[in-house]
């Protein structure tokens, strides 16, 4: 039981990194540098990116931290490690309320909207960048905070070994 409750520890570590690392490159870089190419580029730009991280890979990530995270929760409370495993419960939860219902409810439905948007693209990118940006900034920031806290979990375990 040991070492799957490792995996999935390390396996929820990872997929947290690696979804705050995509929100946060939204925040630091990809945004800043469409608002610097223009409307006129940024909007087809930003329409082919909604397109292409349809992947695996960001699947992986955007929908597997929160089962693996569950499951890596659930198998430390059924060892006996409650404070690891309420941490790895919590830190699930930070992100499925901070980053994963904000996508589904705000930022896919602008996606959309920006797919089906006609007219001048200053008008269509002013109408989609500030919103979009800032609950992308909010996505970064927890699931930023679900990752520090999957990794004090895991410290919290690795201290009861």
């Amino acid at each position: 039981m040991f070492a799957l409750t490792a995996i999935a520890a390390f396996v929820t570590l990872i997929l947290t990194g690696w979804i705050a690392g995509v929100f946060y490159t939204y925040s630091t870089s990809v945004i800043m540098g469409l608002n610097a190419a223009g409307p006129e580029h940024a909007v087809p730009a930003m329409r082919q990116i909604n397109i292409k991280i349809q992947n695996p890979v960001f699947f992986a990530s955007f929908l597997g931290a929160i089962p693996v995270g569950v499951i890596t929760g659930v198998l430390l409370l059924i060892d006996g490690e409650s404070g690891a495993g309420i941490l790895f419960l919590v830190s699930t939860g930070v992100y499925l309320a901070g980053a994963f219902i904000p996508t589904i409810a705000v930022n896919i439905p602008l996606n959309n909207a920006l797919d089906q948007a006609t007219g001048p693209g200053p008008q269509v990118w002013a109408a989609f960048a500030p919103r979009w940006t800032r609950w992308n900034h909010i996505r970064a920031f927890f699931s930023t905070a679900s990752l520090l806290v999957a990794g004090i979990a895991l410290a919290t375990w690795a201290t009861a070994w």
